[in-house]
């Protein structure tokens, strides 16, 4: 019968998967997600351009930096997912008005 190990087996989207704290590149990554994900969602409304350019353009730095200093995988996944979403963000709140009201 096969029994489950205590620290071999974790979950890939833990953010501390390697047994160690990492409070600040934890906090970039959720951050990163966050302001991505308003970016992104920013678009969907009629004179969200603004918002959506710049936390677009705030949230894609700040990923590109927190990926620079990611420690694990479970970190780097919500970079990416969050650099996409500010891209996608700054991208269509650009053509759809820029950065000015």
């Amino acid at each position: 019968m096969l029994e489950p190990s205590d620290s071999t087996e974790r979950s890939m989207l833990a953010l501390n998967s390697d047994g160690r704290a990492h409070p600040r590149e934890n906090a970039l990554a959720v951050a990163t997600l966050v302001v991505g994900l308003v970016a992104f969602v920013a678009t969907f409304f009629t004179g969200g351009h603004a918002v959506a350019s710049w936390a677009g353009a705030l949230g894609f730095g700040m990923g590109l930096y927190s990926q620079y200093v990611s420690a694990t995988t479970g970190e780097r996944v919500l970079n990416i997912i969050g650099i996409v979403a500010a891209f996608v963000g700054v991208a269509l709140g650009i053509a759809r008005g820029g950065f000015l009201p």
